[in-house]
């Protein structure tokens, strides 16, 4: 098993050497080459995040697009300092994989020395787009940000990758409120298919099933539906319609606390939000003993930045929502109606006088799941004699590669080895 092992790792760091060589040598033969070897050494790339400091002095690090949820655009991914110089830049990249190789003393590095040690760190991060709203500003986008540093001390490398955790928000603490309307969230679970957010499913199936108190704090992925309902309690009257004024988001229990971010104005779908809160109709066909007595609606996960410095708060976000509940005229049926352009007409002095009571509900926690990249790395103790130049190193790494290939044909796939910081 052991014997294995190192074999397979013995591959896996051949490959990064090749793909250096050939990148070296695609300055005098052309870029086929490293782009050749760029597809046969697919077997190097089975982490989310690699980094290798190289014996020359140089940066290799791979970064997967799998590393977020939802998947990172690998565009987007950039040095902190010096991306707009060439040799910063990915050298190389495919739909699922961007390699970036520089020179430990280029695109913004720091260097330090630790004792016997020689310390060069640099950090990277990517993009993401922010939706600015009136109260507050929000993203759905992949937040990936990336600390890697490498120390050299002789003739041994050893590869580090540091990763900042905030500590998560404490619980909140919930209070009921005034009057017996109820805001709740469903799994989004279709029996029928036994996955969420299936399509096909109807909105009984997917409103079939509610979290519980023990499931909170939710843990959502950016985007990830989430499945509203606000329902009238203890009420049995047929008449009843629920309706819902204004329903928002706050980063805290208090619904007027800021940043806030709109999902329905005055009753419909917030226009200003790239992706928009969809009304889910509930009518006879839902099986509900009352079914004007509820309102759902589905809105897509997200997260606070701040509005000066546009930073993610990756905070605990609620949803809120200020309901009414209307009593039917002959001059007015409790019916709004949303359409693109529109906004519900003013209430008529009918209107006024059929609602019976106002109440402002609240959802418990939400928090935007921390998709953390796994990071493997490989040390380097043996010392590679720079006089020996890459013209004997290419010879060396073509011979021994064909046999690393030909047992990653036998083992399916080599082990990486993890870097504990």
């Amino acid at each position: 098993m052991a014997s294995g092992v190192q074999s397979g790792q013995l591959g896996v760091w051949l490959c990064v050497l090749g793909f250096v060589l050939a990148q070296d040598q695609s300055k005098y033969f052309g870029s086929k080459g490293s782009d050749d070897l760029f597809h046969r050494c697919q077997c190097y790339y089975a982490n989310e995040v690699t980094v290798h400091c190289l014996p020359d002095g140089l940066f290799m690090v791979v970064v997967s697009r799998a590393s977020t949820m939802p998947m990172l655009d690998l565009g987007s991914v950039n040095m902190l300092v010096g991306h707009r110089d060439g040799y910063c830049g990915p050298v190389s990249a495919s739909p699922a994989f961007a390699v970036f190789q520089f020179p430990v003393s280029a695109c913004g590095t720091t260097v330090k020395v630790e004792e016997d040690f020689v310390v060069y760190e640099n950090k990277m991060s990517s993009s993401y787009g922010v939706a600015v709203g009136p109260l507050g500003s929000i993203t759905r986008d992949s937040i990936y940000e990336l600390a890697f540093q490498c120390r050299y001390y002789g003739s041994e490398v050893v590869s580090l990758v540091a990763e900042v955790n905030t500590v998560p928000p404490p619980l909140p603490v919930a209070a009921p409120g005034p009057l017996r309307v109820e805001l709740r969230l469903a799994s989004g679970q279709c029996e029928a298919k036994g996955e969420k957010g299936v399509e096909g499913c109807s909105n009984a199936e997917v409103y079939s099933d509610y979290y519980r108190d023990a499931d909170y704090p939710l843990t959502k992925v950016l985007r990830e539906p989430v499945y509203v309902e606000v329902r009238i309690l203890d009420r049995t009257d047929p008449h009843l319609v629920l309706l819902l004024e204004d329903c928002w988001v706050t980063s805290t229990s208090h619904p007027l606390s800021l940043p806030q971010w709109s999902l329905l104005v005055d009753g419909c779908p917030y226009h200003d939000d790239p992706y928009q809160t969809s009304l889910v109709p509930v009518d006879g066909s839902s099986g509900l003993p009352f079914p004007t007595h509820y309102k759902r609606f589905i809105m897509q996960m997200f997260t606070f930045v701040d509005s000066a410095s546009l930073v993610p708060l990756n905070e605990m976000v609620y949803i809120h929502c200020s309901t009414q509940v209307c009593l039917p005229t002959a001059a007015d049926q409790c019916e709004r109606q949303c359409g693109r352009g529109k906004r519900r007409r003013s209430i008529a002095p009918s209107r006024k006088r059929s609602i019976e009571e106002k109440s402002v509900v609240s959802s418990k926690a939400l928090m935007m799941a921390n998709v953390m990249p796994t990071v493997a790395g490989r040390a380097l103790h043996s010392e590679v004699p720079r006089s020996l130049g890459f013209s004997f190193l290419g010879v060396a790494a073509c011979a021994v590669l064909l046999s690393a290939l030909a047992l990653a044909a036998v083992c399916t796939k080599p082990s990486p080895v993890e870097v504990k910081v």
